[in-house]
């Protein structure tokens, strides 16, 4: 691997890292349903390239580093970024909005664990603008992280190894309790997994993936019921690495890419820069005891009464969401058990 000094590096974990928040003219619930939005629309395009292969994505993580990567561009590379994202960061409110939404995610009160962050790699010798980084600070809690690039081995090492530090969470499932079709709620009942699948076999997944929103998930969830249920659903163990330029490009954020149209002036003046790499790296594993995050034998889990039984031995798709907000965590495609 290979790159420039001029060349900028972003790397996503699972999700953003931001402080406490100020005043909050947003409520989590709106700035959770933009951010989910613009995370679903970017797995669709992940799913499409994917075609039937297994995918686990993070739209939670997608959305908040490319809200930080708006703070660093300028001209039309931002408004390329806004527009796909449907959201400006300098609106008012809207960045102690998302530290309030991180509050919320991380906060003690929830019952169930999350671990969440992520970050923007540059050039160790780049000279950024004068009260970049304390302004970048003030908005996000977090830093620019600045990386030889020239020592590729080296950089490989310090990403892998912040990816490996800052992203796990682990969340267990109590026994003997499921809503239908299909909400599986974690210990805590912070967090719950939806698993959706089309009725029919015949019917390509999809047909479903393509329809999918965080609205649509949100109907999900105020829509359920409680009923026994008898699930039968394979184990899963997922991992992911996913490259993130062409799906952006897709939604019309292209400049960031192009090494002379970019514009990250924002960031630093000293030469032109431009987005290398954009990465997600996801893993993903269900199993009896509930799953476990960082960014096939059937499971047969029982109800208290005779239920009915689901037995889901086709392709699904599989939704963690943090209720309170609404935030779409993870997000995924089981084409193979």
């Amino acid at each position: 691997m290979q790159m420039s000094p001029a060349l900028a590096c972003l790397v996503l974990g699972l999700a953003f890292v931001f402080g406490e928040g100020s005043t909050v003219h947003h409520p989590p619930s709106y700035v959770a349903h933009l951010a989910s939005d613009f995370g679903v629309r970017v797995f669709q395009q992940v799913a499409q390239a994917s075609k039937d292969r297994n995918v686990v994505f993070s739209p939670y993580g997608v959305a908040s580093v490319l809200a930080m990567l708006q703070l660093t561009t300028g001209g039309e590379t931002r408004q390329q970024i806004q527009a796909a994202m449907g959201f400006k960061i300098d609106d008012k409110g809207m960045a102690p909005a998302l530290r309030h939404l991180y509050k919320e995610l991380l906060g003690p009160w929830n019952k169930d664990e999350i671990s969440t962050t992520d970050a923007i790699f540059v050039q160790r010798d780049l000279k950024l603008v004068q009260g970049f980084m304390p302004h970048f600070f003030r908005l996000f809690r977090s830093t620019v992280k600045q990386v030889d690039f020239s020592e590729a081995e080296r950089a490989r090492f310090i990403i892998n190894d912040w990816v490996k530090t800052h992203t796990k969470a682990e969340f267990t499932t109590p026994d003997g309790h499921y809503y239908d079709i299909l909400e599986l709620p974690y210990h805590g009942n912070t967090l719950s997994m939806f698993i959706a699948a089309p009725y029919e076999k015949q019917v390509p997944l999809s047909a479903l993936t393509n329809i999918l929103s965080a609205q649509l998930i949100s109907h999900w969830k105020g829509n359920m019921t409680k009923l026994p249920r008898l699930l039968v659903l394979p184990k899963f163990s997922l991992e992911t690495e996913v490259d993130l330029r062409k799906p952006l490009e897709n939604l019309g954020m292209t400049d960031m890419f192009r090494q002379f149209q970019a514009d990250f002036t924002s960031l630093s003046n000293q030469e032109p820069l431009h987005v290398a790499q954009a990465l997600q790296k996801v893993k993903i594993e269900v199993n009896e005891s509930g799953t476990v995050a960082s960014s096939s034998t059937a499971v047969i889990v029982s109800a208290r009464m005779a239920p009915e039984e689901i037995i889901m031995d086709r392709p699904f798709l599989f939704v963690v969401r943090h209720n309170p907000t609404g935030t779409v965590l993870f997000l995924g495609q089981v084409m193979e058990p």
